[in-house]
This record gives C-alpha cells, structure tokens and sequence, in this order.
C-alpha cells in the first residue's frame, strides 16, 4: 500500500450542502491514487447544540473543556449528524466512504487528559477530554480498508482501554494519526490562509523555533496553538505537514496530491 495522506477538515469546511457536494468530489478524485485517511471537527455545531441546551462552552487554547453534559452533545454532533452527512456526500461523489470514531477498533485509543497548562500561564482540568496514547501501534483497521480502496472519515471522539468516552481536538488526533501511519502528508486545512504573521501574511514554512516565538508572543491565536502542537507531533512519523486554507476546494485537491498551492505553511523540524 502507497503511504496515505491524511485530511484534517475543520467543521467549518463542512457545513452546508453545497460545501459538502464539493468536498466530497474533491475526497473522491484523490482517493483514486493514493490512500486518503479523513478527521473532521465540528466546533460551531457542537456550539450551537450547547447553546440550544443552555450550557455554556468553555477553551482553552483551542481545546475544549468538556464536562459529563459537554461530552453527551459533543458525541452525538460528531459521530452522529455531522459524520453521516459529511460520508453520505462522499459516496454521493461516487466515493468511498466509512464513518467512524477513535474508538473503533484501537484506531485511536486515548487516556485521559493531564491538566492543561495554558498559554496565560493558568493550569486547567480539561475534563473528559482524550489524548492519544503514546506508542500507540498503526490502526489495522484502516491499513484494511484503505487496501480494500474504502476512505475512514473519522469523527474526533474516542475511548480509553477501560469504555471510557472522550472528546478528542481533531487536530490533535490527526497529528498522532499522521504519525502511527507514517503518512505520506498531513494536511490541516481550515478557514485562513495558513499560519498567519503579526501582518496577517502567510508564513509559508515554520520550524520548531519559529513556532514556539508565535506562541509564546500571542500572535498565534488559540485554534492555532492546538494545530501547531497536532503537527509537531505529526512529524514523529509523517512525511510533511501543511496547514492550508481549505476554503477553496482546489486547494484542498492540490494539497492532498502532494502539489503546491497557495496560502500554505509548511511545517518543518
């Protein structure tokens, strides 16, 4: 098997139907000539669900802090709506597509997350939220079903060896993800043009030392931090990792098949 690339979507990439249409033909085409392994988020749904309920969201970060109520929302958004619509576009496209969590058959064990130190200086419980477990070995149920030409659309929620349900940052699971496969690509793709300057221009490659000045000087904001830790991680295993502007389709399509495009960082060692 060719090494994949695994696509991280944010879930804003995925709202609507006409976003979805494109997505899904995009997730087809590249599927045709490599192995392409998906995450998705969904924070604004998974907010607008909180607020339906009257309870309130609380991040850190770019994490979200998850207690027992959070956690119910969280998995039924995720693995449930957004998941299911997001697979049935894909196979609407003519794709391939099969939903699954983290906690399908060890394709992404968590443990429970230790407190968080923040970027403000604060300690925080995070609550139920999942890490990856280290040395976790690559998932044999997506080496099967990429050889079988299937394409895992995973929704970021998972399980600790004892049941124990978790929300896991999407970010953060495709990082490890990207590693524990030893992809070809991680690409990140959100909705700005890359990892951003203090001028709001594209940074097009960062190393471990650029990141950690973006980080501790503010400029990189809370979503940002997350993305940048999920790609350091990746690189343990992972080829190359890009964060791109995944608001056009086509760069999407470029990205995935190992092209340049524009409005990318390249995240480098």
């Amino acid at each position: 098997m060719k090494r994949p690339v695994v696509l991280k979507l944010g879930g804003e990439l995925i709202e609507g139907a006409e976003r979805l249409k494109a997505i899904g033909k995009v997730i087809k085409q590249a599927s045709k000539t490599r192995p392409l392994i998906v995450v998705h988020g969904g924070g604004r749904e998974i907010d607008a669900s909180l607020a339906q309920v009257g309870i309130p969201k609380r991040q850190v970060d770019g994490l979200r802090v998850t207690d027992p109520e959070t956690l119910e929302i969280v998995v039924s958004v995720l693995a449930g709506s957004i998941n299911t619509r997001f697979v049935a576009a894909i196979n609407a496209a003519g794709g391939r597509a099969i939903g699954l969590t983290g906690a399908d058959a060890g394709v992404a064990p968590v443990k429970k997350a230790a407190p968080h130190k923040a970027t403000s200086g604060d300690t925080v419980d995070l609550g139920m939220v999942g890490t990856p477990v280290t040395r976790a070995l690559a998932p044999e149920l997506l080496t099967l079903l990429c050889n079988a030409g299937y394409v895992p659309v995973i929704a970021c929620v998972s399980a600790s060896k004892e049941g124990q349900l978790f929300n896991v940052n999407a970010d953060t699971l495709a990082g490890s993800l990207a590693s524990r496969v030893k992809a070809k690509r991680l690409v990140i793709a959100g909705a700005t043009a890359g990892v951003l300057d203090k001028r709001g221009q594209t940074i097009p490659r960062l190393n471990q030392t650029q990141i950690a000045k973006l980080v501790t000087s503010g400029t990189a904001n809370a979503g940002m931090v997350a993305k940048l830790s999920a790609c350091q991680a990746a690189l343990a295993g992972a080829s190359s990792v890009v964060i791109i502007d995944g608001r056009d389709a086509r760069r999407i399509a470029q990205a995935v098949a190992l092209e340049k495009t524009s409005a990318t960082s390249r995240i480098v060692k």
